[in-house]
């Protein structure tokens, strides 16, 4: 075989610190961040949230570790949103899972759904479910 080919869809989710209310202008932090991806090049096919979380489903490439990406999106998002004047702070954690190509489609309406979902299901509650969902270990009494 002479060449290689990936295909690596990863669904991260973080919160504010203490899962604050600290995101006023969501669109904004998302086009923020977007960029940060780009000049990264790293493809977001979605990202969204409320005023206390965000999950951004991105395809790496094969070059970049998860680790780092998330590193550099929350770094540089956190050091904006702190320069607009938000007094901001991401969690120090985050989850990411890998998504088959198949589900994109429904994740992405999921992730552009978000204030309409937690109307009904708090943060808390969803990020445990994800987590259960998708087979990560974790200890809840450590979770938040």
């Amino acid at each position: 075989m002479g060449h290689t080919y990936t295909v690596q869809f990863v669904h991260c989710v973080f919160s504010t610190k203490e899962r604050a209310a600290s995101i006023h202008d969501p669109p904004r932090l998302w086009t923020y961040m977007r960029a940060i991806a780009r000049h990264c090049d790293i493809n977001i096919a979605a990202i969204g949230g409320t005023d206390n979380h965000i999950h951004v489903l991105m395809k790496l490439p094969p070059t970049q570790r998860t680790a780092d990406v998330v590193r550099t999106l929350k770094a540089n998002s956190s050091r904006w949103m702190n320069e607009i004047g938000t007094g901001f702070a991401w969690q120090d954690g985050y989850a990411a899972i890998s998504v088959s190509p198949s589900q994109i489609p429904t994740l992405v309406r999921y992730i552009e759904n978000q204030a309409e979902h937690h109307r009904e299901r708090p943060f808390e509650s969803e990020y445990e479910a994800l987590l259960r969902k998708s087979g990560a270990s974790f200890d809840p009494a450590e979770l938040f």
